[in-house]
């Protein structure tokens, strides 16, 4: 019988949901990692194996493996992610675990400092990707109000040698020879926070990236300068944002079967972070971004929250269901893509990152 699993990383912790494949209602595991930040998980939906990158406050960043979908974590042997000594530079936090589709074995980690690393082994080691590390415009990359992280890993479906990223603030690169050369990929994207600047080679503040289901060369991203795509692997970008009521936001989400469909969470691009007028919405289009329509009901009427970049998730269910973590402790879920919307869980520590899957 098939099981949703939903992880919730939060600033204090792992909580971990669990419900049958209609998602009607859920059960919670206790809290696992507690008052460690949580920023990265992964869940192979294959295998039920889940990936957990945690930062303690005293030991540091590690991440943990477990093989039940995480109902227990091997705690005894985590893999460290830390940079080789001649580098002079010290992992603060895992953001993003990303397992490669087609390239068995292989995971990606992105931490703060920017940084990519690689995993051969399922993410028991990780090694430094000293291409990106040392590539000439590192030293340039700067920090964005939330720290200086890769953030966003997007391995080719299809193809083991592809592979985009995306920090804040740097931009998207990509490489297409497996780790050895990165190309930024950003011609398009606006910088407003640069003054009297025509958008530059890199330095984007990107919030998210996602592919879209059919093909590989269209992308989504949302950025501190507007909603965007690209059909061409990212090597332009044209916006997409109109009919939005904000083309701030942090997380983007693209369906993971229907090409052209994409949800957004617009916030206020002012210092307050807030949805437009304090009403939280899903937005979505079915057409490549041409247009929106906002989705539900079932939202509350009035929340002064926000949602992370890594805080949206779809599961691969039919129909797919999505959830959205806030920053003051919610998770909503629609178990009809949007059509409607309910909480099903309250008073979380702030929501850093969601991952939900649904496993035979």
């Amino acid at each position: 019988m098939a099981e949703s699993v939903l992880l919730a990383g939060t600033r204090k912790g792992l909580f971990v949901g669990r419900s049958d494949a209609a998602r009607a209602t859920w059960t919670w595991d206790p809290p696992a990692f507690a008052m460690e930040e949580v920023y990265a998980t992964s869940v192979d939906q294959a295998s039920g194996d889940v990936l957990v990158g945690s930062t303690h406050p005293a030991f540091g960043p590690a991440v943990y493996r477990s093989t039940d979908l995480g109902r227990t974590f091997d705690m005894e042997s985590p893999a460290t992610v830390q940079f080789p000594q001649d580098t002079d530079a010290t992992v603060e936090r895992v953001w993003q675990l990303q397992p490669s589709p087609c390239d068995p074995d292989v995971v990606w980690a992105g931490t703060q400092p920017s940084a990519l690393f690689r995993s051969e082994d399922g993410g028991r080691s990780f090694a430094l990707v000293r291409s990106l590390w040392d590539h000439p415009h590192r030293t340039q990359w700067a920090a964005g109000f939330g720290g200086q992280a890769i953030h966003t890993i997007l391995p080719h479906p299809t193809d083991p040698d592809i592979v985009t990223v995306a920090m804040s603030t740097g931009g998207v690169y990509r490489t297409h020879d497996r780790g050895e050369s990165w190309q930024p990929h950003n011609s398009g994207i606006r910088t407003d926070f640069l003054p009297d600047q025509e958008p530059p080679e890199f330095g984007q503040c990107v919030h998210k990236v996602a592919i879209d289901a059919h093909d590989p060369d269209v992308m989504y991203a949302q950025n501190h300068g507007g909603v965007f795509r690209s059909d061409d692997a990212g090597r332009t970008w044209q916006p997409i944002s109109d009919g939005l009521p904000a083309d701030f936001g942090f997380p983007i989400v693209a369906h993971p079967r229907r090409s052209g469909t994409v949800y957004v969470f617009p916030l206020s691009a002012d210092i307050s972070r807030f949805p437009p007028g304090g009403k939280p919405a899903v937005w979505r289009s079915d057409d490549f971004g041409r247009t929106w329509h906002e989705t539900g009901p079932g939202l509350p009427t009035e929340a002064w929250t926000a949602v992370l970049r890594d805080a949206f998730s779809a599961d691969q269910g039919d129909p797919i269901g999505l959830f959205v973590g806030t920053r003051h402790g919610a998770i909503w879920a629609s178990n009809d893509e949007g059509a409607s919307w309910s909480e099903i869980r309250a008073n979380l520590p702030d929501v850093c990152c969601v991952r939900a899957a649904v496993v035979a």
